[in-house]
């Protein structure tokens, strides 16, 4: 047994522990290498559970977190997913796997580029990354069947809310601080929202516009 079928095994059994018991999102994790969307050292750590650092002063997340989010938002083959923070594309490449189709929104034009590269080295075919703000969602392919945000906001943006389909989930964390955030996972009926509360994170803040190194070529 090579070090590397260990580490995998030991991933799915730290995933387990932490409450990811869908067979789907687990096997769709075990199939997604986290490696591939790290860099030099932190690449021996791919599958420890904790976030590690990307460029842009990012994080990619803890693996328990992507896996608790996914399985929260009830992802089915036919869905249409919308992602605010492509960061890594790590979480974008697992929504693939369950999915019809992802659509992924970035701030950072340098993660974008990274992480585009990184899942078509994969040969995953069913995510577009888009470099825009992701306050604003993506009009133009609304309405989502399911809405994940992986920055946290005060509140569920408006925007993104009707830009979720009736019958919609929404899964993202909300707090005023990056010490005080909330999982939250929203249902949108036809009679409102309904909120159901899946503990406590901490996420990078939400943050309108493009950033600064959008300008970098």
């Amino acid at each position: 047994m090579t070090d590397l079928t260990v580490q995998r095994m030991q991933f799915v059994f730290a995933l387990r522990s932490a409450g990811v018991t869908d067979a789907a999102v687990l096997t769709a994790m075990e199939q997604t290498p986290r490696d591939a969307f790290l860099d030099g050292t932190f690449v021996e750590r791919a599958y420890e559970d904790v976030p590690l650092p990307i460029p842009c002063g990012q994080t990619i997340s803890q693996p328990s977190v992507v896996g608790l989010m996914t399985q929260a938002l009830e992802v089915t083959p036919r869905a249409k997913v919308l992602e605010i923070g492509t960061g890594s594309g790590y979480q974008a490449a697992i929504l693939a796997r369950l999915a019809r189709r992802v659509y992924s929104v970035e701030r950072h034009r340098p993660l974008a580029r990274r992480a585009r590269e990184t899942i078509d080295r994969l040969g995953i075919n069913n995510v577009t990354i888009l470099i825009e703000d992701g306050t604003r969602g993506v009009e133009l392919q609304a309405p989502f069947d399911r809405i994940l945000l992986t920055a946290a906001a005060e509140d569920p943006p408006v925007t993104l809310v009707e830009q979720l389909r009736v019958g919609g989930i929404m899964v993202l964390p909300v707090g005023q601080s990056d010490r005080i955030q909330q999982l939250i996972k929203l249902v949108k009926t036809p009679n409102g929202l309904e909120y159901s509360e899946l503990g406590d994170v901490r996420f990078v803040p939400l943050i309108e516009g493009l950033a600064e190194d959008m300008t970098e070529r």
